[in-house]
């Protein structure tokens, strides 16, 4: 079977250092022969960021369940919210799109650091009610700095905090009521769950499609976005993952996996190649939109590795 040609009517409705919106085509040429037959029963996507290949992919094949997580509370709150409060969420997004957009540059940035510490005095308390409640104050927070914030990034310090600076833009689209309801209609049908990776593992089994996609290995010292959480994801951890990646290989699921690639600044770069050595592994082009300096922002080649042989190799 070909790939299905449905257009998606839902996008990805956060910015994410790493999102896949731009990759989502090339990807598709590397999922398992198995999901275009109607053979996989289960999407699973336990790094879920934007949500780029979740959304694309459910909306293009049939499954039974599927099942999205990440550690990081603030953005799985987000989804719940969506997911289960999607108007009022619009109702506060579109009054505070309002205000901003009426206020000047100065006025802007002033308003966006009285937001930030509003929605730093929630995390630090770790109220999650806050974030389930009508007004869904920090989920509303959450996607206003998103749009806001100087390129879209989300970092946080050890401590917890957000620490994104204000970004300039003439007119943020900071709330797109038509593709929130697109998203929120489509989770109605999606387990979302705040969680460490591993804590997936019973979702993952011969019937399942899992997609990694966890923070990149930096390629330099200066280019590292892993902070999306306090706890970071240092070379340790990209070692445990690829000990988890095997342990579900021999489960029997259907596994791709991507990141950087260390070739594109050192040739003699091994790392993952030595990780995933008896799996496939293939380079794409990517292109990097999230970068503290303009010049860096462009082509950039990313690697996917897959337990299986995809279902064509020529994108």
């Amino acid at each position: 079977m070909g790939i299905m040609n449905k257009k998606p009517v839902a996008r990805p409705f956060i910015k994410w250092a790493g999102g896949k919106t731009q990759l989502v085509d090339t990807f598709r040429w590397f999922y398992p022969a198995a999901l275009f037959r109607g053979e996989i029963e289960r999407y699973v996507e336990p790094f879920v960021g934007s949500g780029a290949v979740l959304l694309d992919i459910i909306q293009r094949h049939p499954f039974k369940e599927a099942v999205i997580a990440d550690i990081n509370p603030a953005l799985i709150a987000t989804y719940k919210a969506v997911k289960e409060n999607v108007e009022h969420l619009i109702d506060y997004l579109a009054d505070m799109e309002e205000k901003y957009l009426s206020l000047g540059e100065k006025e802007r940035k002033d308003f966006y650091y009285t937001k930030r510490d509003e929605y730093n005095r929630i995390i630090a308390g770790n109220d999650g009610l806050e974030f389930r409640s009508p007004q869904l104050t920090g989920a509303g927070l959450f996607l206003f700095l998103n749009r806001t914030c100087y390129n879209g990034l989300y970092r946080v310090n050890r401590a917890g905090i957000f620490n994104v600076p204000a970004g300039r833009y003439k007119k943020p689209r900071i709330c797109n009521p038509d593709n929130l309801r697109a998203v929120s209609a489509l989770l109605q049908n999606v387990t979302v769950l705040q969680c460490h990776y591993q804590e997936c593992m019973s979702y993952m089994d011969k019937n399942s499609f899992v997609y990694f996609d966890p923070p990149y290995r930096p390629l330099s010292a200066t280019s590292s976005f892993t902070s999306y959480s306090s706890a970071g994801f240092d070379d340790r951890e990209q070692k445990k993952l690829a000990a988890f990646y095997r342990i579900m290989h021999q489960k029997g699921a259907f596994l791709m996996l991507s990141n950087s690639n260390p070739g594109d600044n050192d040739s003699g770069d091994i790392f993952f190649r030595r990780l995933y050595h008896g799996f496939n592994i293939q380079t794409v082009n990517a292109r990097r939109t999230i970068n503290s300096r303009g010049d860096h922002r462009g082509a950039v080649s990313e690697i996917i590795v897959t337990n299986y042989t995809p279902w064509s190799r020529s994108p």
